[in-house]
């Protein structure tokens, strides 16, 4: 087998291969007997067909097909092997000779592993953040386990006030024609929260448990209902039942109650070390995020198209994923939010071109540092992958997982401990 390699590109390879005549009889042969059952000539049996006669009869062309495919298959890794290296995609092929008796020639074009030039890496300054918890924050936390304790009672005397929630029976009319989805009976509407379109809730200030009231309002433009988008509708709305809040004073008594602190004083003392951790963990990730972007941006690299195209391929999978478990496909997404694969495919482009080169550049510092994954170290992550599963420390599934999954624990080892590894030596 001969190989010539041309650099097409920076990131682009172009091999001539030749597969010497014998071997390519070999790649016949094989075709042969894969497809020796399928050929049916009078006076043999099936699958006794001799491959004279099958060439005879058929024609060499009935193998070609699988003997250029074997031939492949048993050239071009080793070709990759012996050049050292790494593809990204998969090639494309074209046939330069194929015929029984002569050489099987053949180029393969394909998209390499990007080199990458790594800049300063250690020693670098970087800010790290750090926030303050503030008493607008401890109140606003206690604020929420307020709304949380909050009694609900029936308004039996008043009007609907922002703030109330109003009990109504609704249905909704264009032209004076009902539509679909525009009716609703003992829905508890919340007045002020912006759940229902245009000043809809606005209307209803005012009224009292028994009023009939008549709503106007517009669709947005957005809606995302042809048949609704920027179209007038009235509806007609009962007002059932006025429905108050009523918060506890926030005290000593409120905290024995919703707590297990006995005074005010220790309750917004531990709201205060919860948000100091918060934003402790805030000020960390925001730290390892600065470094990385730095570190990243100090190297140089001519990141190949079709990587950052896979990238937006597995960001859309996970989408995809997230959406499946909110009861969402991808066009109901599409058409809720008014977009289409392609734009969101376009606006996906940026994020990740920076994970592919963030990426590219952790793999680079941990062979520039060495790093390697110990036996330990991937059972400690088998570990915390079982016990994501709901395993715990499942010996079986960590066993399991080891064996069987044993590669991509090992990179996601040696990526925490590269990403450890540049915050220790960054300041």
């Amino acid at each position: 087998m001969e190989a010539k390699m041309e650099k097409i590109e920076k990131n682009i390879v172009k091999f001539e291969i030749t597969v010497e005549a014998n071997k390519f009889q070999d790649a016949i042969k094989r075709a042969y007997n894969k497809n020796v059952k399928t050929f049916n000539v009078p006076g043999f049996r099936k699958g006794k067909v001799p491959m004279a006669i099958v060439k005879k009869y058929y024609g060499v062309g009935v193998l070609m097909e699988d003997a250029v495919n074997f031939a492949i298959e048993g050239s071009y890794s080793k070709v990759l092997e012996e050049n050292n290296i790494t593809p990204v995609d998969y090639p494309n092929i074209d046939i330069v000779t194929a015929e029984e008796g002569k050489d099987f020639v053949y180029t393969a074009e394909v998209t390499v592993y990007p080199e990458v030039e790594l800049g300063e890496y250690k020693g670098l300054k970087v800010e790290k953040p750090s926030y303050e918890v503030t008493e607008e924050e401890v109140n606003l936390k206690l604020k929420e386990m307020q709304e949380k304790n909050a009694r609900i009672e029936t308004k039996e005397d008043g009007e609907v006030a922002t703030g109330d929630t109003a009990v109504i029976d609704f249905k909704g009319f264009i032209d004076d024609v009902a539509f679909e989805g525009g009716e609703g009976k003992d829905y508890s509407l919340e007045i002020g929260s912006g759940t229902f379109i245009d000043n809809f809730e606005d209307q209803l200030v005012g009224a009292k448990a028994g009023d009939k009231i008549e709503v106007n309002v517009t669709f947005p433009e957005n809606y995302g209902k042809e048949e609704l988008n920027n179209k007038k509708a009235k509806f007609e709305v009962l007002v059932k039942e006025i429905k108050v809040k009523e918060l506890p004073e926030i005290d000593d008594e409120f905290a024995t109650e919703t707590s297990e602190f006995e005074t005010l004083a220790d309750l917004k003392a531990d709201i205060t070390k919860k948000l100091e951790a918060a934003n402790a963990e805030r000020a960390d990730r925001e730290f390892e995020e600065a470094v990385l972007k730095a570190v990243t941006e100090n190297a140089k690299i001519e990141i190949p198209a079709v990587m950052v195209e896979k990238e937006i391929d597995s960001m859309v999978k996970n989408l995809e994923q997230r959406l499946q478990y909110q009861g969402l496909t991808l066009d109901q997404y599409f058409e809720l939010t008014g977009t289409d694969a392609a734009k969101m495919r376009d606006y996906m482009k940026e994020n990740a071109e920076v994970k592919v080169k963030t990426d590219l550049v952790l793999e680079a510092i941990e062979k520039a540092e060495n790093i390697e994954a110990t036996e330990e170290e991937i059972k400690e992550k088998a570990v915390e992958v079982a016990k994501m599963y709901s395993a715990g420390e499942d010996e079986k599934m960590i066993e399991l997982l080891i064996n069987g999954q044993r590669a991509a624990l090992a990179s996601d080892v040696k990526v925490q401990k590269t990403v450890n590894f540049l915050l220790e030596n960054n300041k």
